[in-house]
């Protein structure tokens, strides 16, 4: 039978983790959770004081951005998830159900395709967007 991949979009891990045991439950091939972000970087391997270390900005200590120049990290730094002191209240505060701006978890899913419905409405209930 023919294979279908279902990408689809969580506020969580935990949202879409919770998904996984009725995905695995319609035999689904492969099943991935990853956190996403804006900015390029695979996170912060060390720990460190950044008062008496150099780094390179504050979204590299919040965001797990990659090292940037200066002007980059000024911009990113206003960033709602960087920073407390940037307004995100419309984002934080928006009704609109189709909005993705604070999806950040990305849930992977092969499948075989006669499940792939089912897989849909699994998604979909557990607050997932495909």
């Amino acid at each position: 039978m023919a294979e279908k991949g279902i990408l689809a979009y969580f506020n969580s891990v935990a949202e879409a983790q919770s998904c996984i045991p009725k995905l695995k439950a319609l035999r689904a091939i492969d099943i991935q959770v990853d956190r996403i972000g804006t900015y390029p970087g695979g996170g912060i391997s060390e720990t460190f004081n950044p008062l008496s270390n150099n780094f390179p900005g504050l979204t590299y200590l919040t965001s797990a951005a990659a090292p940037m120049d200066r002007d980059a990290g000024i911009l990113t730094a206003v960033n709602v998830d960087a920073s407390g002191m940037a307004d995100g209240s419309r984002e934080l505060l928006t009704s609109d159900p189709d909005d993705m701006t604070r999806r950040d978890t990305l849930l992977t899913v092969v499948l075989d395709e006669a499940s792939y419905e089912q897989a849909l409405r699994v998604i979909r209930e557990a607050g997932g967007r495909e």
